[in-house]
């Protein structure tokens, strides 16, 4: 496996992500930012952070196999989410763990969330991008 994840002392321990992403592999993939979309460009989860979150997620896992990756190889992820406060973590979270069921892991890689005022469409409230590492 390329990607070792850790939490180092000193640094809090968050249970959604670990704090450090060691990557000795030698193919790098960068997974453009997903939206909440299917297949054929239909917005899902209109107004549904949650629902939104894990459609995100199962588009990176789709991405990801297409590249020959699963989750486990995924170094970073980087969330954008319309106007964030933090009342919208637990759906955010919601989302994660519902797409990890979904796909049978815990992706728990350095992550960083940032609030943006708007996406690309009017109706998409969050965009996750992704780095993955393969050996």
């Amino acid at each position: 496996m390329a990607i070792t994840l850790v939490n180092p002392g000193g640094l809090p321990e968050i249970d959604v992500y670990r704090q450090v992403s060691i990557a000795t592999g030698s193919k790098l993939v960068f997974i453009a930012g997903q939206v909440a979309w299917d297949a054929e460009g239909t917005t899902v989860g209109e107004g549904d952070l949650a629902a939104q979150v894990e459609q995100c997620y199962l588009n990176i896992g789709t991405a990801l196999a297409a590249a020959g990756a699963s989750f486990d190889d995924v170094a970073k992820l980087t969330f954008y989410v319309v106007d964030w406060t933090p009342d919208k973590m637990p759906p955010l979270l919601e989302g994660i763990s519902r797409a990890a069921a979904k796909l049978g892991t815990t992706p728990v890689p350095p992550a960083t969330l940032l609030g943006v005022a708007a996406l690309d469409v009017p109706g998409h409230l969050v965009e996750i991008e992704a780095t993955a590492v393969l050996g």
